[in-house]
């Protein structure tokens, strides 16, 4: 049976969802929809992580490595926080590399997920935050992040553009933040082809 990793914050642990409607729950059930035997997702993410969070974190966590999945969605808050984007690369970077060595040092086996954008929801409205910032600014964010998974050779999947649709505001939980089961699952279409094609290979 193959074995799966989650790594993020409130994208992954799915703040305003049932356990049943995260994505990585999701994708695991679509992956053995396709005859994949795949384990429940061990997730290590809490809503409001950053980097350093989640590192910490996996300071405290219990591994059974190597995975053959490892996804790593981590940084909105970072962004959010106003933290540099030179700390954040630096951390993130640390961060692959134990994505990549829980993966039995196989980068193939690492997804990178996107940061979503949260200045296009009603939240980031009712806050007075200016869109167009946040925008600029999640693309740094995910410039970087980018950068580094293709430099080790680990998967990229964009979730951002999915988040900025126009059909995504009335994808969202009661909070006018999160995703709904509805986006999540959009998400999980976007993550499937790369996951299968990890374990197909494995």
């Amino acid at each position: 049976m193959h074995s799966f990793l989650a790594l993020g914050d409130s994208y992954t642990i799915g703040e305003g969802v049932t356990p049943g409607e995260r994505w990585p729950v999701q994708l695991a059930v679509r992956l053995r929809g396709e005859a994949l035997d795949i384990a429940d997702p061990q997730i290590i993410a809490t809503t409001g992580w950053t980097t350093d969070e989640l590192s910490a974190a996996m300071d405290a966590a219990s591994f059974a490595s190597p995975y053959d999945l490892v996804t790593l969605l981590i940084g909105v808050n970072n962004q959010y926080r106003g933290r540099p984007i030179d700390e954040y690369r630096a951390q993130f970077h640390a961060l692959l590399q134990r994505a990549i060595k829980l993966a039995g040092s196989n980068a193939g086996h690492v997804i990178v997920v996107s940061i979503p954008d949260w200045g296009v929801t009603p939240f980031a409205a009712r806050e007075g935050c200016d869109a167009s910032v946040v925008a600029r600014e999640i693309d740094a964010f995910n410039a970087a992040a980018c950068a580094e998974a293709g430099s080790v050779g680990a998967h990229w999947v964009d979730v951002t553009t999915i988040s900025r649709a126009p059909g995504a505001r009335a994808e969202l939980v009661d909070d006018g933040l999160h995703p709904s089961a509805a986006q999540y699952a959009r998400w999980t279409e976007a993550i499937l082809p790369v996951a299968r094609g990890v374990l197909v290979s494995a």
